[in-house]
């Protein structure tokens, strides 16, 4: 076991990060401070920032980089089962996200982290993912029929819910939402705060759009290895400074999203509630059977969210 500590400890391991604003973001400042932590454990990070998440992942996956900071979207490719942390209505709110990114370092999980030649050595938050609009009219499910959705073409998850209200996806690339939104493209879409101003929604909102102010899914930000090129037990120290490191990032998602003027959001009528939840659980049973979404993680989110909330009508069915 020593010798492989120090066969991989001996040269710069590169890591592909992912940032809409590069090197001058917060996400890529989380990462620098990760590179600084990850010296005491046998690695020596060189940071390569990426605007374009698709370019990072490839590179990751091609072998051009030792390591990768992605979207959770964009990491189910790599492990089915933290990705699936980001799930239509899986958990909403900073009390639950605490809860599943903590659980995420436990030793116990340790083996769901590895997936063929790849492992999670870190789970964060960007906060919750909400419903944005061009026109604050659609404010009722039955309005949601017939515009048109922008769907990252690499979450089959978002077509499902498209369908389920009786809209159309469009399928598009993380890059290209920004500019179909803001161009009247695509009517609704679903983002985490986090990316609101990077990539300008307010112009896509303008004066007649609006943010629903109803998270559907708590978006995270995944870093991952390729195990052989790193020291051992490096994954789980890792994760134990990436959960320490929770406050942090809901510090930064709750000033984020405080920032946002007031004039963007739209409150949630108390009588659709109700039928969006039901909607989302659809999706989630739907997708699991699809093996979109890990069923392990399902059933991990649904004890959360029902110790949250006991009296759910939820708890008490075994569908899910």
């Amino acid at each position: 076991m020593m010798l492989t500590t120090l066969a991989t400890s001996s040269y710069a391991q590169r890591i592909c990060v992912f940032d809409p604003l590069g090197s001058s973001g917060d996400n890529y400042s989380l990462i620098k401070d990760y590179a600084l932590a990850a010296k005491q454990w046998g690695a020596d990070l060189i940071l390569k920032p990426y605007s374009d998440e698709r370019l990072a992942a490839l590179d990751f996956k091609s072998g051009k980089c030792e390591a990768v900071a992605l979207t959770g979207i964009r990491a189910r490719q790599f492990n089915q089962f933290v990705g699936s942390i980001y799930s239509a209505g899986g958990i909403l709110n900073s009390e639950a996200t605490k809860m599943v990114i903590t659980l995420m370092a436990n030793p116990k999980l340790a083996a769901d982290m590895i997936d063929h030649d790849t492992e999670v050595v870190g789970v964060s938050t960007l906060g919750s993912a909400y419903v944005i609009f061009n026109d604050r009219s659609i404010n009722s499910l039955l309005r949601l029929a017939g515009r048109r959705f922008g769907a990252l073409n690499y979450d089959k998850a978002i077509g499902v819910l498209v369908d389920k209200v009786g809209g159309e996806a469009i399928s598009v690339e993380l890059k290209e939402i920004g500019p179909m939104f803001n161009t009247g493209g695509i009517d609704v879409i679903f983002i985490p705060l986090i990316a609101f101003k990077p990539l300008e929604f307010n112009k896509g909102v303008g004066t007649k759009g609006a943010i629903v102010r109803f998270p559907v899914a708590t978006t995270t930000y995944d870093v991952l290895i390729h195990p052989d090129k790193f020291p051992d037990d490096y994954g789980q120290k890792c994760r134990a400074w990436f959960a320490n490191q929770l406050n942090r990032q809901l510090v930064l998602v709750n000033k984020i999203e405080k920032g946002i003027y007031s004039k963007y959001w739209m409150e949630l009528s108390p009588n659709v509630t109700p039928g969006y939840l039901r909607i989302m659980r659809e999706a989630r049973i739907s997708l699991t059977k699809d093996g979109i979404y890990n069923k392990k993680m399902m059933g991990i989110l649904k004890k959360i969210r029902c110790r949250q909330d006991p009296k759910n009508y939820e708890c008490l069915l075994n569908d899910e």
